[in-house]
């Protein structure tokens, strides 16, 4: 399982989010409607393992599939971007408007991806069965839960949100640490096996989670789940994965930054104080 150094990881990151923010509208919502269902099984995976062994860490430890599915298939998860794409753009391999627009299409195809999935989930539960009434729970808990908590409960989602991310985004470039499919999954599996253990707030499971829990018969509204839950958890995740994460490596890894010289001329290489200058 052939090692990556932090500092080749850092040059990956920043050509990873370059190389995200040309996609083309078709692709992020393609890949983001795959990456939304995907992490949709992943649930479903993970709290049928909850219900069997009465272990909530037995359902953190498989639903790192949905992510390594994710991964290594390059599909697009709108909170891996949060930390990939910032860095481009302060590398001027990109712009603000791409990466604006990257966030806003993946966001959207994940979005898709995950209540399509929870459309056709629900169908095969009956009402009364413990997965149904675990999901209501559970999507009752992300809103109406924080609600009753008012700031406090607006504060709690939205530390939990950065919290989570921070480990998410941690899962993207820990499998840049290795060139072997099976070392990739192996170390992009820790930090996602960790937010998930924890109850952290993941903006994409939500898509599936709540909208799920809506559809069996939680009481919640649509504007408390995007109030008390989609909203917060989306600014949190963003705090979470750009500033430490996407930054906070990029700070201490990066020692040189190769800058884009014009139409026609050799990118030039500089050194990391003199990026700041600029």
């Amino acid at each position: 399982m052939p090692y990556v150094k932090p500092d080749a990881v850092v040059e990956n990151m920043v050509q990873a989010g370059a190389n995200k923010a040309k996609l083309s509208v078709k692709d992020l919502l393609m890949r983001g409607f795959l990456s939304g269902a995907l992490l949709g099984f992943a649930t479903t995976l993970a709290f049928t393992a909850t219900i069997q062994t009465r272990m909530g860490i037995v359902g953190a430890l498989v639903f790192p599939v949905g992510f390594a599915m994710i991964v290594l298939l390059g599909l697009e998860l709108v909170t891996g971007n949060f930390a990939l794409i910032p860095l481009a753009v302060r590398e001027g391999r990109t712009t603000l408007g791409e990466l604006l627009s990257n966030w806003g299409w993946v966001f959207v195809g994940n979005l898709i991806g995950g209540t399509f999935y929870a459309l056709l989930f629900t169908l095969t539960l009956p009402p009364d069965s413990e997965m149904a009434q675990l999901i209501t729970k559970i999507a009752e808990t992300k809103t109406l839960g924080y609600a009753r908590l008012g700031s406090q409960g607006m504060a709690v989602v939205f530390s939990k949100a950065i919290l989570c991310n921070w480990m998410v985004t941690l899962g993207v470039v820990m499998a840049l640490t290795s060139q072997s499919t099976i070392g990739k999954i192996a170390a992009m599996w820790l930090p996602i096996l960790t937010f998930f253990a924890q109850g952290f707030e993941h903006s994409v499971v939500n898509m599936f989670v709540i909208p799920a829990g809506m559809i069996l018969g939680a009481h919640v509204s649509v504007s408390e789940w995007w109030l008390w839950n989609q909203i917060p958890v989306t600014l949190g995740n963003v705090i979470g994965g750009l500033v430490f994460t996407g930054l906070a490596l990029h700070l201490t890894h990066r020692k040189k930054i190769l800058v884009p010289a014009g139409e026609g001329a050799a990118p030039v290489t500089i050194g990391r104080e003199m990026a700041a200058e600029r």
